[in-house]
């Protein structure tokens, strides 16, 4: 469906004079966080700023402001964030706290340099509006029970893996606060932190200070944890103090830049950890993309065209069409309403692949096996390739087919 809200610009021509530069960016941040956008971008440009919104993954282009506040904009988002006002050259990071009506959220700021003076990206960290739990995730019941089995473990690797804008982050978050108990220690160490969690001790990287995702987690190691939160590992030195700490009856929590579940396990031994040393640690590997999801106002059953169906059909994975008919299945798409701004869509959930080590991969990793041939061993022990989970949440009128193929091809 075209999206009508990115086709659409407003453009305020009040003069310079009349405009409250602190007004105008509180009502930026206060419309953004309204519109559920993730992220503001203040984009300049030759004659306009462009005041553009991330809303479900997808930018929209909001409104057109006179070029002649650009430097009063960005020096009010400096101020806010504690930012040096006076530096127009170099890139500066920064967060500021919000608040509007009865909700408080934090704003991370990134100001860069651009050929048309500094622009501003503003990301909204507001926690999510329902009590997040592991449960709505949007796990499938197989993969759920799995993710539960594992993080309930007292030792070992939880890894999640996707690209950057997953929900890699909310996936550990949730974790986490299923796993914060009083009889549990859990220390974070993250770049950035993004939400604040009671009862949870959290570490800002600092390399500044010396204090990388490595220094820190040795850190944290003589601080008596029984869960750690990596943010990420980068790194051969963290990934392998991570292994040791699995090793040594610690479960770790983190993320790594992968393609696919698969590949997190090759890229561990990338990094020189000892394949027996993978085998021995890693409990699941999870991938994740964020889709779409329909709109329940505007969303109808849709007939695939024999074209269609003709050119999925080679596309697809065999596991998930099984011998059945792809005109036999049902699929929806949304019409485009009101509510969802004329999208077909409102809000996303994650598609997932699970991989669960068992017997047999531990033998494939010790044997230095491609991804290929892990994965291949996962699915036929049952794991539900990512984009299997992807069309069946489709058939399920959750998201579109058009949406989960758009996302696996980015």
């Amino acid at each position: 469906m075209p999206n009508e809200r990115s086709s659409i610009e407003k453009e305020i021509s009040l003069p310079s004079s009349d405009i409250s530069i602190i007004k105008l960016v509180d009502s930026i941040v206060t419309d953004a966080y309204n519109s559920r956008a993730s992220d503001v971008h203040i984009d300049p440009g030759e004659e306009k700023v462009h005041v553009r919104f991330r809303i479900d993954g997808v930018m929209h282009n909001i409104f057109a402001l006179p070029k002649d506040i650009q430097e009063e904009i960005i020096s009010r988002i400096k101020v806010l964030s504690g930012l040096r006002t006076d530096e127009h050259q170099a890139a500066q990071d920064g967060r500021f706290k919000f608040k509007t009506g009865d909700k408080s959220f934090d704003v991370r700021v990134s100001i860069t340099p651009t050929y048309y003076e500094e622009n501003a990206v503003m990301r909204i960290l507001a926690e999510p509006e329902q009590g997040f739990s592991v449960d709505n995730l949007g796990f499938s019941k197989r993969n759920l029970a799995t993710v539960k089995k594992n993080i309930a473990k007292p030792y070992g690797m939880i890894l999640v893996t996707g690209p950057t804008g997953s929900g890699k982050t909310t996936t550990l978050y949730t974790i986490l606060k299923e796993l914060n108990q009083p009889a549990v220690s859990i220390i974070t160490i993250e770049d950035p932190i993004e939400y604040s969690i009671e009862g949870i001790e959290q570490i800002q990287v600092n390399p500044r200070t010396g204090l990388t995702f490595a220094n820190g987690l040795r850190s944290i190691l003589r601080q008596d944890p029984n869960v750690i939160m990596v943010g990420e590992i980068r790194d051969e030195e963290t990934a392998g103090i991570s292994v040791n700490a699995a090793l040594t009856g610690h479960l770790i929590l983190s993320t790594l830049h992968t393609n696919d579940a698969a590949t997190t396990l090759p890229r561990l031994l990338d990094m020189g950890i000892e394949p027996f040393l993978i085998a021995s640690t890693v409990n699941i590997a999870m991938s994740q993309r964020l889709v779409r999801k329909l709109c329940n106002v505007c969303k109808y059953k849709k007939e695939l065209a024999p074209e269609e169906i003709k050119s999925l059909e080679t596309s697809l994975p065999k596991t998930y069409l099984r011998g059945s008919n792809l005109a036999d299945k049902t699929f929806y798409e949304g019409k485009g309403c009101k509510e969802c701004d004329n999208s077909g869509y409102f809000g996303r959930i994650a598609i997932h692949e699970v991989l669960e080590v068992t017997e047999s991969l531990r033998k494939a990793i010790v044997a230095q096996s491609t991804a290929n041939t892990i994965r291949d061993i996962a699915v036929l022990e049952g794991m539900i390739p990512i984009v299997q989970d992807g069309l069946e949440k489709a058939e399920q009128g959750i998201t579109s087919i058009e949406e989960v193929l758009r996302v696996m091809h980015e």
